[in-house]
């Protein structure tokens, strides 16, 4: 049975010959039943102090566990991020990759069609002095026989010449 400050001082104890001061133990019950109600209400206070604080707790834990979800979400989201920016590096690479290996190729190409095209004009350059040497060949024979046949029609002048101053 629990005892609270009331049962104390409403509680009377029988008297007998040569027993305590009625006055002295009233005094003390009184005081007893004051420091037990005390006792409670301090009990009661820390009673409702530990359950306000269990509350906070819990809605401690609560943010807690909120902020470890929370945590743990973006840390996936970052993770996804970094895979998703290197796969993205990857692709911007290959693409490149891909477009200097076109732009070399049509370099090389380019390059291919104008040795052809170098090769076509050496071979032009040495036909036209083949045509030059040839005309100029045709030329000299040209002089030459005119020449020879400005000899031989010297040659008849003087005849002609001679023949007249004969005459």
């Amino acid at each position: 049975m629990a005892l609270t400050p009331l049962d104390i001082q409403q509680h009377r104890f029988r008297r007998r010959l040569q027993g305590y001061d009625p006055q002295e133990v009233e005094s003390f019950l009184e005081q007893a039943a004051q420091a037990l109600e005390t006792q409670q209400r301090e009990n009661f206070r820390l009673t409702e102090e530990v359950h306000r604080l269990q509350a906070e707790t819990g809605q401690y834990q609560r943010r807690e566990g909120t902020f470890k979800r929370v945590l743990l979400h973006s840390q996936k989201v970052l993770d996804q991020m970094k895979t998703n920016a290197e796969k993205q590096a990857d692709l911007i690479v290959a693409e490149a990759e891909n477009k200097a290996a076109k732009l070399l190729q049509q370099a090389q190409q380019r390059l291919a069609e104008l040795q052809e095209h170098i090769g076509q004009l050496k071979r032009q350059r040495v036909q036209v002095e083949v045509d030059i040497a040839a005309v100029l060949e045709s030329h000299r024979r040209l002089l030459s026989v005119g020449q020879e046949e400005i000899r031989a029609n010297d040659h008849q002048d003087d005849k002609l010449k001679v023949l007249k101053q004969a005459r």
